[in-house]
């Protein structure tokens, strides 16, 4: 049997794929490389074409054995999803649907789902807990809310097993060196900062320092890809053994500012970063910690790479050896 990764050419699916081929696992990929790297993939099937094509998704399910879904493939950019809500709910929610379908179609009955805490938006509760409520405040969480809300219903009505993994912050880089972050363009703050490190950009831009948190600028909560990655493999477990449809936070517990962000970055690499304040971006709550307890629990998962300082220095090892990221 085989496990197949819908964007497992991107950032967190290819650290996921690398998991999953670590414990000899059989993977397929399935990525349009718009956004995901050819090599980002360390080992199995890679099927090229999109989500929303019917023939490549009857190819896949016909050509091999799949037994379980991690499902990756989305658009992602916070501030883009504002600007295009009809690209997010075509790509995001239909992708899905297209998906979730040929799964029902194929007999296959297991699904892990990458999912996000933009689904709480402003939240109610820090640390976020799953059950606090689900408000989002830009168009990229209100369609990953819509696509855990379509699994449910396909659990019901066709016995589709379904775990929403909604994590937080994702950042560094595995520890082979082989893969890493490279988004065209890149927004998350990370790489951006370490980008300015390595004078690819002229200054840092912080978007508000006047939000109500102690230095003024957001919080976030980090965690490492390879604890994401993990996090998924359990999930695929836990689906395997019998286990009813669940939503889990993945995050380190632990907030950090923009600021302190930057700070850290500044020590780790030794650099001056120069940053600007600019304006607030739409849809940024000021605050986004998880509450992970119940995914260590019930999962197992036990992120082992929660120092941010450690995050950091695998991102940078990452960039320092992968300037251009997977270009040559």
């Amino acid at each position: 049997m085989a496990v197949l990764v819908t964007g497992g050419a991107g950032y967190i699916g290819s650290h996921t794929v690398a998991a999953l081929l670590e414990r000899g696992e059989s993977i397929v990929i399935l990525d349009n490389l718009q956004q995901g790297h050819r090599e980002a993939v360390l080992g199995g099937t890679l099927y090229e074409g999109d989500l929303r094509d019917p023939a490549i998704l009857d190819r896949i399910f016909t050509e091999n054995s799949i037994d379980a879904v991690i499902h990756f493939a989305a658009n992602s950019l916070v501030g883009e999803s504002m600007q295009l809500p009809g690209k997010y709910y075509h790509n995001n929610v239909y992708g899905t649907l297209c998906l979730l379908e040929k799964m029902q179609e194929h007999g296959v009955k297991r699904i892990v789902f990458s999912s996000t805490a933009a689904t709480y938006g402003e939240p109610e509760n820090v640390p976020i807990d799953e059950h606090d409520r689900t408000l989002p405040t830009n168009a990229y969480g209100e369609t990953k809310l819509a696509m855990e809300k379509m699994m449910k219903w396909f659990d019901i009505a066709h016995g589709i097993k379904w775990i929403s993994l909604r994590y937080f912050n994702a950042a560094g880089a595995h520890e082979s060196g082989k893969i890493g972050e490279d988004h065209n363009p890149e927004t998350h703050l990370i790489p951006i900062v370490l980008q300015a490190a390595l004078g690819q950009r002229p200054h840092i831009s912080v978007f508000g320092d006047d939000y109500a948190t102690p230095d003024g600028t957001c919080i976030r909560d980090y965690i490492h890809v390879s604890d994401l990655a993990d996090a998924h493999v359990l999930a695929v477990d836990k689906l395997r053994s019998g286990s009813d449809s669940a939503v889990y936070n993945l995050g380190n517990g632990q907030g950090f500012s923009v600021k302190e962000v930057i700070d850290i970055a500044r020590q780790v690499t030794g650099r001056d970063i120069p940053a600007v304040i600019e304006a607030r971006r739409a849809g940024d709550p000021a605050k986004l910690v998880a509450s992970s307890q119940r995914a260590r629990t019930e999962l197992g998962w036990n992120p082992v790479r929660s120092k941010l300082e450690d995050i950091i220095a695998s991102a940078w090892s990452w960039h320092l050896h992968h300037p251009n990221g997977y270009s040559k």
